[in-house]
Order: structure tokens, then sequence, then C-alpha cells
């Protein structure tokens, strides 16, 4: 991926929702003007959701996601269901599409609950008008559409527009933390984990960031770190490491630089810093037995030193000096009962989009369950999460 392509954790996520047969597909094809979805009369063809990133005018970068039918039948069906219940995690709109020519039945009120639980904005389609009469004018959050005809689409994209809510987030990645000429200092270990030919997200994020606040971004390995501040002009206005050279960069970097790292940064980007700072304290507390939910957003081969089935367990283990029993879950597979867990350890959330993150963060608050990632993690048990804090405004330690 491209330094100026727009991940899907920062597009606008649209769902389409639906019975079976209700022309979800087909609309959804009409509003992407591509065959995005398979089309067929034959109830429950789309079987599994289905995404696509795109452009969309006037909105710019989304990800279209079109669902199974939630009306879906037997075992198999449940799972269907399940699996749109998943989409509405991330939803930052919701178009329901239903038959022209009936009333809403009791699945797709349902789903409008389901809707208004997660305060997710939404819009009613009635399709296929051009089988089934039809008002001659939209009705306020109703809009009325032939797939088939393309009549409507255009007022259904403008819906969509008018829907959503002003997007700009109060904080930046790492922009509004640094100054114009200010130089910042990117640490970037390459080791085995490390992705071949490219950066992770969080780093290409942050350069991209810091180039458009008009600072100076320089980018070093840990191995290399010392020597790079030496050569360094002016010091550094910030150093941004990655979590697992903490330690290391923490001992190089003079106590008068302020050092955090890319997971506590995507924490605050993503909203839910001070929840992981409060949620790190369970770890004083966990004893034999206790038991750890470690997470991650998204799913990639395991190496073996892989930080979270091998260096977290390891870390906490040697803090703790207790007996402890882990479990893992990546990508959308985060459960919804956390009331086994003493504590959730998640990712930084880089392939998560801002809602799925509150989302499992609520989950567990709702559960009592403490909640923290793993760049919090490791500062504190590094004895440095005071430090990599302190470039953060309005955080309580």
């Amino acid at each position: 991926m491209g330094l100026n392509d727009t991940p899907s954790s920062e597009r606008l996520h649209i769902g389409f929702f639906g019975c079976r047969n209700a022309g979800k597909s087909s609309l959804v094809n009409a509003v992407t003007g591509q065959n995005l979805s398979v089309v067929s009369d034959i109830k429950g063809t789309t079987t599994d959701p289905v995404k696509k990133a795109m452009e969309l005018l006037p909105l710019g970068p989304v990800l279209i996601i079109d669902t199974p039918g939630y009306d879906d039948e037997g075992a198999l069906g449940e799972k269907r269901v399940d699996s749109t219940k998943r989409v509405l995690r991330s939803c930052d709109i919701a178009v329901l599409v239903s038959e022209a020519g009936r009333e809403l039945n009791e699945a797709e009120n349902e789903l409008i609950e389901l809707f208004k639980q997660r305060v997710i904005p939404y819009i009613i389609v009635k399709n296929k008008i051009d089988i089934s009469p039809s008002p001659a004018v939209n009705k306020e959050n109703i809009i009325y559409t032939s797939a088939l005809n393309k009549t409507g689409i255009e007022e259904l994209k403008n819906a969509i527009g008018a829907s959503v809510k002003d997007g700009a987030k109060a904080v930046n990645y790492v922009g509004d933390l640094i100054s114009p000429d200010d130089i910042v200092v990117l640490v970037t270990p390459i080791d085995s984990a490390a992705p071949k030919g490219r950066m992770i997200l969080p780093q290409q994020q942050a350069i991209r960031d810091i180039l458009d606040f008009n600072a100076v971004s320089v980018v070093t390995k840990e191995t290399q770190l010392f020597e790079t501040l030496k050569s360094l002009s002016k010091s550094p206005a910030l150093v941004v490491t990655d979590s697992q050279a903490f330690k290391k960069v923490s001992e190089i970097v003079p106590d008068e630089i302020p050092l955090t790292s890319f997971s506590i940064l995507m924490a605050r980007y993503k909203g839910f810093l001070s929840t992981a700072v409060q949620g790190v304290k369970a770890i004083d507390s966990l004893k034999d037995g206790s038991k750890v939910l470690i997470s991650e957003g998204c799913t990639h081969h395991r190496q073996c030193d892989d930080i979270g089935t091998v260096k977290m367990p390891k870390w906490l283990k040697n803090y703790t000096g207790a007996n402890l029993n882990f479990e893992w879950s990546s990508g959308t597979g985060f459960p919804e009962n956390l009331k086994d867990y003493d504590l959730v350890i998640h990712c930084g959330g880089c392939m998560l989009n801002d809602n799925e993150m509150k989302y499992r963060m609520t989950v567990a608050q709702k559960q009592g369950v403490p909640f923290t990632n793993y760049g919090t993690a490791i500062a504190h048990m590094q004895g440095i999460l005071k430090r990599s804090l302190a470039p953060i405004p309005d955080i309580d330690f």
C-alpha cells in the first residue's frame, strides 16, 4: 500500500442491510457503478459480507459493505445473521433496503432497533419501484429506488452524504503534538516480524501526518538511534518508537526529549487511550490462574517472535511472576462474552476503524473487564508509562 492510499480503517463505512431478495446487492452495484456483489433471484445469494473500498462522491474514500439477508434461516442462516451484526460494529451509516409496495416487516424493524441502539445514522430505501407502486416524492429518511433502472440512485448518494456527521477528529495521529519545522524521530525496528518491502500502517501514517503539518520526519532503526540523535542540528521535538523497542530506546533518548510509541498514539487516535491507561493497572493484580485475552485487529502469519502470542505472554509472566492463562483473538473474532477474563490487551487497532475499537472497549467496560493495549502495557511493565504519556495532553496517570 502506498502512502497516498487510504486504509480501510480510515474510510467511511457504509453498510447495506435488509432481508433476502430485497435487492441489496443490485442496489450496491448501482451505487458503486460496479458489479461488486453477485445478483440472483434466488434468496440468500449473498452468504458473507462483501466489502469494497472506493471513492464515492461527494463523500470521498468509503468502504461499501453488502451484507447477507437478515431473515436468513437455519443454522447457516444464524451464522450469516451474526456476521451481519458484526458489520454493524464498524458502520458509520446504515442503509436499510426494503421492497417498495409493502410495510416494513419484523426483521427490518429489528434492524432499525439495532441501528438506534448503536446510534448509527440510517436511511430506509424502498427498492424495486419499477415493479411496485411508490409515492411520487421521497419521504423524510425514505428514498425510493429502482436498482434495475437506476432510478433514485443519485438521491440515495446525496442522502448518504447528508447523513454523515462532521467526521473531523478532535486529534490527529501525531500532527497536533508538534509544530512546523519540528524534527520528529521515528524508531522503526526491522526484525523478522516486519513486513517485507514496506512499513506498517502506523509508521506510514506518522510520516504522512508529520509532513502534512510541515515538520521533518527522520526515520531510523533502534540500532542507529544514538548516532542519529548525535547527527541532528537540533534536538527532536518528539521521538516515537515501536513499543517492542521501548526499553532500549528510552535508555538512549535523553529525559528532556519527549518520547512515546506508535501504539500509544494509535490508542489516542482511536479514542481509547484513557481507558487503556486505567485498564493497565490490572496487570499488577494478576495472579496464578488469571485469564488474559490478547486480541489483534488483523490476521497475519505468526512469526517465531510474534508479539501477541510469544512476547506479550513472556513479558506478562516475567513481570507478574504468575502462572497466567492466555487466549487469543484476531480479525473480526473478538468475543462478545468477556466475563471470564481478568484483562483484555488489544493491539493499537490500526486496521480497525474507530467504531469497531470503541465497540470492543465498550463491551469490556460494560462487563467490568479492564481493557488496555500493547503499547500501554509494555510501557507500564518497563516502568516508563509516565514518560510515554508526558507528550500527550489531558491524560490522567
